[in-house]
């Protein structure tokens, strides 16, 4: 629970974001969305002691999870067609910063005390945000869409490229966001790995995947966005498949998971090139923050799946094999619909 409303938060809450971000830019929004979230890190750090206090502190906590929203339209605002996959690629690096807290947050906690990595946090977010401020433009001339909050949501909840989009991040971000949360318990129980080893390996998962997200946008702006996806996908069904076999981990495994990370990481960066290439210009922000909204809650479900799977069977084999089929179709879904929806340009 205490993992889950933060993540739920800043998924929901880069649809708000990326909608306002369309309307007055990312030189206002970069700089807010920093500044509130110093209040709820201070919270939790130096307030918050109960479970309670903990879920009101991590509510308010996924509001920085929302700045992806705003970074999307900003980029690609800047960036010419060719160049926006690359460019959004290495903007996405930054879900990295998810590795190097797990890394840092319990050796300076206990190297300086409880507060410390919360007070650190608080500073450079505040630091970030006068730097936003300070030097962060908006493209001259960018369109500024008019209408209602609710119309313009709805109008870009309806356009193809929206739904379309979703799929693809719900099922190459939502599976690096599953993951990285359930990776651990799976090491654990089909390995026998010990915490401390599983949480390695898991992070050595997160790290590869963030490196190839940019990897998947340059090769966007190379090959195009839509080949990039199917490759990757139809990629993570063979090594899904070949995960489910529960093979020995070393070192078939292990190259299946490292695979998967490889994979999955790179379709995101391309599913991003594609959204930069297939949105109004005046929609960019709104139609990332729904398509971000779907990655983020997308990589709930697997870890539900996955653990019903194990409580009835007491293996993973089967839930890994839906991941491969799940994986199959959407490469069938982004080779037609999606294809044919980039040929047309929306």
């Amino acid at each position: 629970m205490l993992v889950a409303v933060p993540v739920v938060v800043g998924s929901l809450g880069r649809i708000p974001v990326g909608a306002l971000t369309d309307r007055v830019g990312a030189r206002v929004m970069f700089p807010a969305v920093s500044l509130l979230t110093v209040l709820p890190v201070l919270y939790i750090g130096l307030v918050a002691d109960s479970f309670g206090e903990l879920i009101v502190g991590g509510f308010f906590l996924g509001i920085g999870g929302t700045a992806f929203a705003a970074g999307v339209p900003l980029v690609s605002s800047w960036y010419p067609p060719t160049r926006r996959g690359t460019a959004l690629g290495v903007f996405g690096v930054g879900m990295g910063g998810a590795a190097v807290a797990a890394f840092t947050t319990v050796r300076l906690a206990d190297a300086l005390g409880r507060s410390a990595p919360f007070l650190i946090v608080a500073g450079v977010l505040t630091v970030y945000a006068l730097l936003a401020a300070a030097l962060v433009r908006d493209a001259p001339g960018r369109p500024v869409p008019t209408g209602s909050f609710l119309g313009r949501t709805w109008a870009t909840a309806k356009l193809p490229a929206t739904a379309q989009l979703s799929v693809l991040y719900a099922v190459g971000f939502g599976g690096f966001v599953a993951f990285s949360v359930y990776l651990p318990a799976y090491l654990r129980n089909a390995f026998e790995l010990t915490p401390g080893d599983a949480a390695l390996r898991t992070a050595g998962f997160v790290v590869l995947a963030v490196v190839m997200r940019p990897v998947g946008g340059w090769l966007s702006d190379r090959v195009g966005p839509v080949s990039v996806c199917v490759v990757c996908f139809l990629g993570a069904a063979v090594l899904a498949g070949l995960a489910a076999l529960e093979l020995p981990l070393a070192p078939t495994g292990t190259v299946a998971f490292l695979g998967l990370a490889a994979l999955l990481g790179a379709s995101s960066g391309a599913t991003f090139a594609l959204v930069a290439r297939l949105a109004p210009a005046e929609k960019v922000g709104a139609v990332t923050g729904l398509v971000g909204a779907a990655g983020g809650l997308g990589g709930f479900v697997p870890p539900l799946v996955m653990g019903a799977v194990y409580d009835a069977l007491g293996d993973y084999g089967l839930g890994l094999g839906l991941l491969a089929v799940v994986c199959l179709l959407t490469a069938v879904f982004t080779h037609t619909v999606v294809r044919r929806s980039a040929a047309r340009g929306r």
